[in-house]
């Protein structure tokens, strides 16, 4: 879930705060809630978007018809589809043109004394689309656009991971804006899955999958964590200078990219912050995208639009991931990264194709129903999206952040839109964690030395 805010004069929104500095309270200023589909073909009448507010003058957003938008669902149908089952009662994407939905709301207040602007919480999943109501756990894309009284307005987007990531939610809010403004989709999404990831012949599995992607059968591990301590969200700005003292600090045997660097730095006042035993073992996956590594004919476009991510799984004890400069931590996480190849990725097709996993009753390890990560930590990197080439009528996007998740352990990365080269990182933890991770972060970023 991840919210794209726009606005035609972003002071505004900061400078129309009420007098006394208190925040509106979210849930009382979200009004006027209209949803509808947007369907092609099922000879239903286009609905307009109701504006509902006074706005800027200076500013006026664009107001498309479900019509218009409902275009971007005709260049990529899978989206208007439904999650179902195959004859042999297979999860399966029902290509149906069933449609998206929808939903327009306003809001009585200025969006800068509604919300903060910099980290997630509960209150903010009031500017996503509601998941309540029948069928809607088979829907695969929910938007929900609210509108605030300066003229501002957030667009809200949920989408299905079981069917596509987030660089292909990204190229699809970039279609969408286009459709908006009545131009070409340009690229346009592609989505042939049998094309790209049909197994090879023979079979020819390289890598061990179990323990990787897949797991033992339900039932034969422990049950999940779980605490009654509150999760928070932290966003941390690492600037363009800190981003480089952190790459020389890690330098290595080969250079390491900005995400290595950050994850390193992040995974060990994660650790730091836990107060995890030096015996413990402690995971940082780290989510890949196979487009530019899925070289091998049929390579992979970066237009494709489905799910293209696996883990990276760097592994340390505690102790040595502490004790060791950070270096050490980036090397780990380097090494695993790059052995995520065109080999691996293919590999990993023909594996889940053999047909192991049902025989095994293998389940992903990738669990939506875990709540707590520790000694774990997940990260995805939202670095490279094509966030600034999203445009509905106004301009691209002023901020852009990801919805909140109640799941400790839990690392995004997102580009700065402003251009200067910052990268935010949202970080989960619990709440008992969060003062110390924020003074190792802070401290660590701030020290010469390269040890803890």
């Amino acid at each position: 879930m991840s919210a794209v805010l726009e606005a035609g004069l972003a002071k505004a929104l900061f400078s129309e705060r009420t007098e006394d500095g208190d925040n509106v309270n979210l849930d009382s200023c979200v009004n006027n809630i209209d949803s509808h589909d947007l369907g092609y073909g099922s000879g239903g009448s286009p609905h307009c978007v109701r504006q509902g507010v006074t706005f800027d003058p200076r500013f006026h957003p664009p107001s498309p018809s479900t019509a218009v938008l409902a275009k971007a669902l005709a260049v990529c149908r899978v989206w208007a589809a439904r999650l179902g089952a195959d004859s042999a009662g297979r999860l399966a994407i029902i290509v149906n043109d069933a449609g998206a939905r929808f939903t327009e709301a306003t809001a009585d207040a200025v969006l800068g004394s509604a919300m903060p602007l910099l980290e997630p919480t509960p209150e903010t999943q009031n500017l996503h689309p509601s998941r309540d109501g029948d069928g809607v756990d088979d829907e695969l894309l929910l938007v929900q656009v609210t509108r605030f009284a300066c003229g501002s307005y957030v667009m809200g987007y949920t989408l299905h991971h079981l069917v596509a990531d987030g660089h292909a939610m990204a190229t699809i809010m970039v279609a969408v804006g286009q459709a908006t403004r009545g131009v070409a989709v340009d690229p346009v999404p592609v989505i042939d899955r049998a094309l790209f990831f049909a197994p090879r012949n023979p079979l020819h599995v390289e890598f061990e999958h179990r323990g990787a992607e897949f797991k033992l059968p339900v039932g034969t591990e422990n049950a999940c964590s779980s605490s009654v301590d509150e999760v928070v969200v932290h966003r941390v700005r690492f600037t363009r200078a800190s981003i480089s003292s952190l790459k020389s600090r890690a330098a290595g045997a080969r250079p390491c990219s900005t995400v290595q660097c950050v994850v390193a730095h992040l995974w060990r006042c994660i650790t730091v912050a836990r107060r995890l035993d030096g015996s413990v073992v402690t995971v940082a996956r780290v989510a890949v995208d196979g487009r530019s590594r899925l070289r091998h004919q049929p390579a992979v476009p970066q237009e494709y639009v489905g799910n293209v991510v696996l883990w990276a799984r760097p592994t340390a004890a505690a102790k040595d991931l502490l004790e060791a400069p950070l270096g050490h931590a980036a090397e780990l996480v380097s090494r695993v990264v790059v052995r995520m190849d065109d080999r691996y990725f293919r590999s990993f097709v023909d594996f889940a194709s053999s047909g192991s996993v049902e025989a095994e009753r293998l389940a992903p390890t990738a669990d939506a129903a875990k709540m707590v990560l520790s000694p774990d930590v997940e990260v995805y990197s939202l670095l490279g999206f094509p966030f600034r080439d999203i445009d509905f009528g106004s301009g691209p996007p002023f901020f852009h952040m990801r919805g909140y998740m109640a799941e400790e352990g839990l690392v995004f990365l997102v580009p700065s839109l402003s251009g200067d080269g910052s990268v935010y990182a949202y970080i989960n933890l619990f709440r008992r964690d969060m003062d110390a991770f924020k003074d190792c972060c802070c401290s660590l970023l701030a020290a010469a030395d390269t040890r803890l």
